[in-house]
């Protein structure tokens, strides 16, 4: 049977592609940083997919046979329900961390699916944070010297990555976060009003710079729920990389009903659907963000 010119030649084609970028991934060795990354993963603009990067490269970078801590610090525990971690309203989270002073290690719990990721959950009491905050003494540095005793206290056993994921605006939660990390890592949907609160966004990070930690740095910037057929996502995509030239990753991330499925099993898409488009994608990203990172000292 001939099956030139047939459906099946693109899904043949779509399959050796699959194969040829899993290989690739298969053949980069990972490195380890050569001191703990701290990233915040932050966006001010809801629904760009900030939690789902956070999680599914934390996945990745795991999987990868690093040691990763995840801090979920937004009300919601999204992060959290993705690694299938317990946040109900009885569990210590980082509420008690950042409001009562709890040691960071006494909230920490375990990817129950993957060896080598943590994950200190964010219960609901944290809505309630922002304004206990204000009382509060150095209330922006509050995550920062938590994270800075825990990373200590675990001395050799440290993690190769910390990252942050933040509530979509900029309160005293999303100001701990910046405070506490050295990097930010800032996922951008490829949509037309994604663009409109990334200045708003990068005015704010130098206000944090300028006043409270010279040290962060915008490193890593990456594309979601691409869509490859539309010529906005590629305007969109051509635009960020303009800017950005030096911190926009060369992977996408596509839209993906997987990845969308993943978090309502407790799972994220590295375990829910490992052979899926999705999982590819953020397999090719948690790689790229590593080897970049070495490449640059980090």
């Amino acid at each position: 049977m001939d099956l030139e010119g047939s459906d099946e030649t693109p899904i043949a084609r779509a399959l050796e592609e699959h194969a040829r970028r899993r290989q690739a991934i298969a053949q980069t060795e990972i490195p380890k940083p050569a001191h703990t990354r701290v990233m915040t993963v932050a966006n001010q603009k809801g629904g760009v997919g900030k939690t789902t990067t956070t999680v599914n490269v934390a996945a990745a970078l795991a999987q990868a046979g690093l040691r990763v801590l995840v801090i979920d610090i937004d009300p919601q525990g999204n992060a959290s329900t993705a690694l299938g971690i317990e946040h109900h309203a009885e569990v210590e989270s980082v509420y008690d961390v950042v409001v009562e002073g709890k040691p960071l290690g006494e909230v920490v719990q375990e990817c129950p699916d993957i060896p080598g990721l943590w994950c200190a959950p964010a219960t609901i009491h944290l809505a309630g944070a922002e304004i206990e905050l204000v009382s509060l003494v150095a209330r922006e540095q509050r995550l920062n010297r938590a994270l800075s005793a825990h990373l200590k206290e675990l001395g050799e056993r440290t993690y190769d990555y910390v990252l942050i994921d933040c509530p979509p605006s900029l309160g005293l939660l999303t100001v701990n976060a910046f405070v506490a990390a050295q990097e930010v890592f800032i996922p951008i949907q490829c949509e037309y009003y994604a663009l409109e609160g990334l200045s708003q966004l990068l005015t704010n990070i130098e206000l944090i710079k300028a006043h409270l930690n010279p040290a962060l740095q915008i490193t890593t910037i990456l594309l979601t729920m691409y869509d490859g057929r539309t010529r906005l996502s590629a305007q969109v995509a051509d635009e960020v990389r303009t800017h950005f030239p030096d911190q926009v990753l060369k992977t996408t991330v596509p839209r993906s009903v997987r990845i969308s499925e993943a978090p309502s099993h407790g799972l994220t898409v590295m375990t829910y659907d490992p052979a899926s488009s999705g999982a590819l994608s953020y397999a090719e990203s948690a790689t790229e963000l590593a080897v970049r990172g070495a490449s640059l000292g980090a």
